[in-house]
């Protein structure tokens, strides 16, 4: 029985350990292609908006609503709360999932680039 608790526990220690490098290698590669983002987004909390608004606190935001930020009607009245599933949508065809918006941006084509541009935005924007 004591070896049965001590596999356990070295699984569950593995299973934490492994677990660790995923999330890291992801917002590693989350952070790499946060830099196409970067051009015209921020993560800084209270920095300034650039060409988008900045992303600070945006999960759990709803679109079109950063202070001092000029939307687009279309985004405004989208009234979508942003988080994982609807940043996923977006990212992948902005103008097909918010008609009418601004964001030039094409979309990404590789939900895996999605997946970890959102950890890493949602990690640093807390």
């Amino acid at each position: 029985m004591n070896y049965r608790n001590l596999l356990a526990a070295m699984f569950g220690t593995l299973f934490v350990v492994s677990g660790t490098s995923v999330v890291a290698a992801d917002l590693a590669a989350g952070e790499k292609i946060f830099k196409k983002c970067k051009v015209c987004h921020s993560l800084k909390e209270g920095g300034k908006h650039k060409i988008g608004p900045n992303l600070f606190g945006v999960m759990g935001r709803i679109s079109g609503t950063a202070k001092k930020f000029k939307y687009s009607k279309a985004m405004k009245g989208a009234a979508i709360t942003w988080d994982e599933g609807t940043l996923t949508e977006y990212l992948t065809k902005p103008k097909a999932f918010i008609p009418g918006n601004k964001m030039a941006f094409p979309g990404l084509k590789k939900p895996e680039q999605i997946e970890n541009v959102i950890a890493f935005i949602s990690e640093n924007t807390k």
